[in-house]
């Protein structure tokens, strides 16, 4: 039997068992957003612990940090001199479920669907922490690398740890990692996700009167906020609904991209509404900017009164291109709506939280294993795509092993319904992550030992 074959007859033979696992820290509501009960958060933390003990994992530590949920780091190391050491990563936090009317099954529940299990927080990204931990099995706790293991819980609120690994580089030191938080574009199809955009918060206000007036007798003259404010918005996109701030980067997208039906309907787009903007939907989604009005505070439609509106806000969601500095990213869109006087009127713009982008170099033996590796996985030439979506400690962790090369993939897919209702993973997507990153590491190393 032949290496491939003999890997995939493994991994097979070893999927009951991770699909229990799954199904185990599913039912887990590890939620760490304001709010909710920490109990659940370090529940599951244990139960990560426990179950990388029992694939073989001797070194497992608790790495404690303010205000943050505790971090997993276990380590294995390399199995001779000269071997290299591979960084995987995970997060055992979800999202909240939103709307419990939405789903079709009870979100903490794990249900079958066709061809998979459906619940909160199952794709993404606990999936991911069982497709290394199937590796740890396949290789029986002794890969052919030095592995370290990295399992935050709190990757979906933020906190503390995105700025950490720098400041304890050789904790993370390592020769590659495998950001295990992204998928396949599409099932079946294997993906390298090789850019995130970056993101950045902007606030904008206006405050014209000091209080609300009748509309009847100042109306007309009266200097309405929520009119100067949505004036100013609506300069930020040109006619064809392409961003129009000065100074964002937007660059062709030459790797593989949805099609505009996927799009549409993974987007939930309505009937005979078009797509905004122009170019393909990669350099729209992945190498160009977005801005989106994320809230707005303004009178209710259901409560309003006939006045003059004296104050209106909103507050915008700015996504740049992976190599764009974020606060120059930032400084264009602040400045944008500086510089704007709708009516006469001044803005009052207060920037908020921003975040970098990331760009991998894809010219590596790493990648050349992983190419090799996603095929064997799944059985098809692997493609490269991108995300508009963040992963803020993805820099933190380059900074602290800036030698290392850094490749996504993973058990998810783009039509798992991840952060949406209804989340599911297929099991064919965690089969093929679990064999193409145990392929990875079985080619990296033998990368390394024929000095390529």
């Amino acid at each position: 039997m032949d290496a491939d074959q003999d890997l995939r007859s493994t991994v097979d033979g070893l999927m009951d068992g991770l699909r229990a696992d799954l199904e185990r820290l599913a039912r887990i509501p590890s939620i760490a957003f304001p709010g909710f009960p920490p109990e659940p958060v370090h529940q599951a933390h244990d139960l990560v612990v426990e179950l990388l003990r029992g694939a073989g994992v001797e070194r497992v530590e608790r790495l404690d940090l303010p205000d943050t949920a505790p971090v997993i780091h276990a380590e294995i190391p390399p199995p001779h001199p000269g071997a290299p050491t591979v960084l995987l990563y995970g997060h055992y936090d979800v999202q909240p479920p939103g709307d419990a009317s939405l789903w079709q099954s009870p979100p903490f529940e794990p249900t079958p669907v066709e061809g998979g299990l459906r619940a909160r927080g199952i794709a993404d990204d606990k999936s991911n922490i069982i497709v290394h931990l199937g590796v740890l099995r396949v290789y029986g706790g002794r890969p052919p690398t030095g592995v370290k293991i990295v399992i935050e819980g709190q990757e979906e609120y933020g906190s503390a740890f995105d700025d950490h690994p720098p400041t304890d580089p050789e904790r993370f030191a390592c020769d590659a990692m495998v950001i295990a938080d992204t998928g396949n574009l599409r099932p079946g199809s294997p993906t390298l996700t090789t850019g995130l955009r970056g993101a950045s918060e902007v606030t904008v206000e206006v405050r014209t009167l000091a209080e609300a007036r009748h509309s009847g007798e100042f109306g007309g003259a009266a200097p309405d906020a929520l009119l100067v404010l949505l004036h100013a918005l609506a300069t930020l996109h040109d006619a064809a609904g392409d961003v129009a701030v000065a100074g964002l980067r937007r660059e062709p997208w030459s790797g593989t991209s949805y099609t505009e039906e996927e799009f549409r309907d993974l987007a939930t787009v309505c009937e005979g509404v078009p797509l905004m903007g122009r170019g393909s939907l990669g350099e729209r989604l992945w190498s160009g900017p977005a801005v989106t009005v994320i809230g707005i505070d303004a009178p209710a439609v259901d409560h309003a009164a006939s006045a003059v509106v004296p104050y209106a806000r909103a507050k915008l969601n700015l996504r740049f291109h992976p190599r764009q500095d974020p606060r120059e990213a930032q400084r264009c869109l602040v400045a944008h709506l500086e510089a704007l006087r709708p009516f006469g009127v001044a803005l009052t713009v207060t920037p908020g939280d921003t975040g970098p982008g990331f760009e991998a170099a894809t010219d590596g033996p790493a990648y050349r294993a992983a190419r090799g590796a996603l095929r064997e996985g799944w059985g098809a030439e692997p493609a490269f795509a991108a995300s508009g979506g963040s992963i803020p400690l993805v820099n933190g962790l380059a900074k602290a092993a800036p030698g290392a090369e850094v490749l996504l993939f993973g058990a998810q897919d783009s039509m798992c319904a991840l952060h949406a209702p209804n989340e599911r993973v297929l099991f064919d997507e965690l089969r093929g992550a679990v064999i193409a990153e145990a392929a990875f590491l079985r080619a990296y190393a033998a990368a390394f030992g024929s000095g390529s």
